[in-house]
């Protein structure tokens, strides 16, 4: 039951076949996908790459193992971003408290990880488009407290060739649909 609840939270519904998803992902034309994607490539200073990832590290940090906290201070992150929440899951660990979990965002994540035991805590926010990324860290600073925040930037799908972003990038690009059948074929 719980594992069926966590694939409904994630869009899987075990109760219609793979044959009425796809209709329903066909009902919705590419062209109504596309303007309401909030998931653009991003240019900054003549690079060009699909989102900013951050690699967010609180040390001597409070309140890590406060559930309602986390997840509290995870909306706060997506709002001051501008980003759009789709969805959190958070797990909470026992006996040492800590917090485990992910923020789905149409821009991407947000995801947890924390050590109250150590005052640790390792945040991984990896957004596209609009969404400015880096307004989270000072949320998650004051919000837990952290004596001290290391931060490191990675510019994902920077190394990607031209060729490949003009397509991308193209209002006429493929759009493909593949669907993985859970059945084995009888050999």
């Amino acid at each position: 039951m719980a594992y069926d609840d966590a694939l409904f939270q994630l869009g899987m519904d075990l109760t219609r076949s793979s044959t009425a998803q796809e209709e329903d992902l066909n009902a919705t034309s590419i062209e109504e996908v596309r303007e309401e994607r909030k998931d653009f490539f991003i240019e900054r200073d003549g690079v060009r790459f699909a989102g900013t990832h951050l690699i967010i590290d609180l040390f001597g940090a409070r309140r890590l193992d406060d559930l309602k906290w986390v997840e509290e201070t995870l909306k706060r992150c997506v709002e001051v971003a501008g980003a759009t929440l789709l969805h959190i899951h958070l797990h909470h660990f026992t006996p040492n408290g800590g917090v485990s979990g992910v923020a789905v965002l149409s821009e991407s994540h947000i995801s947890v990880h924390s050590w109250p035991e150590a005052d640790y805590a390792a945040f991984d926010v990896f957004m596209c488009g609009e969404a400015k990324p880096h307004l989270a860290v000072e949320v998650l600073r004051q919000a837990f407290e952290a004596e001290d925040v290391v931060v490191k930037e990675h510019q994902r799908g920077e190394e990607m060739d031209e060729m490949k972003w003009k397509t991308a990038a193209s209002r006429e690009a493929p759009v493909r649909h593949m669907f993985v059948s859970s059945q084995k074929k009888a050999a």
